[in-house]
């Protein structure tokens, strides 16, 4: 046999053993899923639209679905569902290297297709549905249609190496990688544990929208996050931050980005008490701001941070 009959056997074994566990989410077939264990489902979030949503599997059989776990920052969800006995996926033991063959599948409006691909890099990053930098993302070439997002690549013995969730354009997809992480965070979804990310509650304007609207107004030029909207009854509004702040630094560094602050945010309770130090302008002054988040925030809010 030559390298092509190879590869095309090894790309019909892989569909047929996994097609069965590949689910259309959505009545629309807006996303894809994939069957992780008895009565559970995996999909990205920004797949989902309320706390249930349509299951329809490979036989034709379809069943609602209700959100048990869901990482909206993360873009993961599992779903607590009838799965009718249908085997779960495999997770590949290795990690793919870039030039790596791979295969994605999905359902995207109920028909399962199979495309090939090459690991074309790694550990990239993307944003999740709230503007969360996602680290450490896998870059292949296997076309997904509308709709995949949420199927599987897999490596050559059809075992899931990452789970698709964003398309970069000009031919480029990036996918989660299914490491030990990944599986640690599904198992506690899959409990029911959703992660609990500080947030201060605050919508934020982007670097260069801040020092054009302090141009305007004639103040000086400040790099930093400027506060746009703060929710009632947020950290942030307990500590007296207002709309028209500037956020320049958090935790002893400086902040030039979402993702500075961000790293400040998650980095609380880690070793350095449960509140978090702001540096904030408003107008030409300077000062010092505590923020506490003693009480956990189990709200999802609206904002940026």
């Amino acid at each position: 046999m030559t390298i092509i009959d190879d590869l095309s056997q090894a790309a019909r074994d892989a569909a047929t053993a996994i097609e069965p566990s590949v689910v259309s989410i959505g009545r629309a077939g807006r996303g894809t899923g994939l069957v992780i264990g008895e009565g559970l489902v995996l999909t990205n979030a920004h797949n989902l639209r309320d706390r249930t949503t349509l299951v329809s599997f490979a036989d034709g059989r379809a069943a609602q679905g209700t959100v048990v776990g869901a990482d909206l920052d993360g873009d993961l969800a599992v779903l607590a569902v009838d799965t009718g006995g249908t085997a779960p996926v495999s997770w590949a033991e290795t990690a793919p290297e870039r030039g790596d063959l791979v295969f994605a599948v999905g359902r995207g409006g109920h028909r399962f297709r199979l495309s090939l691909g090459v690991v074309s890099a790694t550990e990239q990053a993307f944003r999740g549905p709230r503007g969360r930098r996602i680290d450490g993302s896998l870059e292949h070439t296997a076309p997904l249609a509308r709709g995949s997002s949420g199927g599987a690549v897999l490596d050559r013995h059809g075992a899931v190496v990452a789970v698709n969730t964003s398309r970069l354009g000009e031919g480029f997809y990036l996918a989660i990688p299914a490491d030990a992480d990944l599986r640690a965070r599904i198992d506690r979804l899959a409990r029911g544990e959703a992660p609990q990310r500080r947030s201060l509650g605050v919508a934020l304007a982007p670097p260069r929208v801040t020092r054009r609207l302090r141009a305007s107004v004639g103040l000086s030029e400040r790099d930093g996050l400027l506060v746009r909207a703060v929710d009632p009854g947020s950290p942030a509004a307990a500590a007296g931050i207002a709309q028209g702040d500037l956020i320049v630094g958090a935790a002893g560094s400086p902040v030039a980005s979402v993702d500075d602050l961000h790293r400040a945010l998650d980095a609380v309770g880690d070793g350095t008490g449960d509140g978090l130090e702001l540096r904030v302008v408003r107008g030409e002054e300077e000062r010092v701001v505590a923020v506490s988040f003693s009480t956990p925030d189990d709200a999802e809010p609206a904002g940026d941070a």
